[in-house]
């Protein structure tokens, strides 16, 4: 049997954390222009970035109707050598309801094509390191995606393909079809966010607060990690409930994760947001989390993630804590 290499592997300067860049570019109104203060922005939060390890930035074509990638890659143009201390990874396949349909997935190849070549020139950059699929397409056929994925890598404008969104039987029946390994999956994975966990522990267990929606993820972290595909966490921080911001009406299982993530974050000597971000790190897949937040203060925080290691016990405390019941 034959596996694939891990993305550390496949992008020796990939880094543990990634930092999401959906918060750059100014607002979500794609009729207003990308500004030099949303410029300065971005360079704040992507010098902060840097400054905690991170080497994969991760962006989106939709993000702020484009704008994410377009105020980065001004960003690059002020600094031309900071492209040489980064990967970028941008994703596609979401497009926002228009005069042609409603908001829809499209993996087809045209758009496949047509969205790097956009994303290419916003981010002023000859290749995209990683491109992921970001969601599942009802009507992706994968001899298509991957005729389409073949085109721009022999063309230099794509190196490596990943999924987001895709459960264990999506990524493989894609699999099928293409000459090169998937080798990221980025997932909705956090401690408020505990369905492919639960699928792993709970699937007999009727009772179980995830139940029944984390059985679509049955089998989805064990495949990757066979295969040696990269889980990437989004929204690992669940905007911060954890960390210090648990609103006053928060349930009692919320609120009693982030009285026991303040007291490891004492234990452990780290930030809070560092130690929210461990408990996804410890696990054997290794997960990378996606940094989404703009502000330099809260990416720093998340800095010492990797040196966090917590105890099987105290990952499991976090656990239970989080889902609000006794495991089965």
């Amino acid at each position: 049997m034959t596996t694939t290499l891990p993305l550390q592997h496949s992008l020796p300067l990939a880094s543990p954390l990634v930092y999401g860049c959906m918060g750059l570019g100014g607002s979500w109104d794609a009729n207003e222009a990308l500004s030099e203060a949303d410029i300065d922005h971005a360079q704040a939060a992507v010098e902060a970035a840097l400054e905690i390890g991170i080497t994969l930035f991760d962006h989106a074509d939709i993000y702020r109707h484009g704008k994410a990638e377009a105020s980065f890659g001004a960003l690059l143009k002020r600094q031309p050598s900071l492209r040489d201390r980064m990967l970028l990874q941008s994703k596609c396949g979401i497009r926002f309801a228009d005069a042609a349909g409603p908001k829809r997935y499209d993996l087809s190849a045209g758009h496949i094509e047509r969205s790097v070549e956009a994303s290419l020139r916003r981010l002023g950059t000859e290749q995209i390191d990683l491109l992921l699929l970001h969601r599942p397409d009802p009507l992706m056929e994968p001899v298509e995606v991957a005729e389409a994925f073949a085109r721009l890598r022999a063309a230099g404008k794509v190196r490596l393909l990943g999924v987001s969104n895709m459960q264990a039987a999506q990524m493989q029946w894609l699999a099928s079809a293409l000459d090169a390994p998937l080798v990221a999956n980025q997932l909705e994975l956090s401690l408020a966010k505990l369905d492919a966990f639960e699928a792993g522990t709970c699937f007999n267990d009727p009772q179980a607060p995830a139940h029944p929606a984390s059985l679509a993820w049955a089998g989805t972290l064990e495949h990757c990690q066979r295969a040696g595909i990269q889980i990437q966490a989004w929204a690992p921080l669940a905007q911060g409930i954890f960390s210090g911001k648990a609103p006053a009406d928060a349930p009692a299982h919320v609120t009693c994760t982030a009285a026991l993530v303040q007291q490891l974050a004492e234990t452990h000597r780290a930030p809070p947001e560092s130690v929210v971000l461990a408990w996804l790190m410890r696990h054997p897949a290794r997960i990378q989390p996606v940094i989404g937040s703009a502000n330099p203060a809260r990416i720093r925080a998340c800095g010492a993630a990797a040196q966090v290691r917590l105890s099987r016990e105290e990952w499991f405390d976090l656990y239970v804590a989080a889902r609000g019941a006794e495991l089965p």
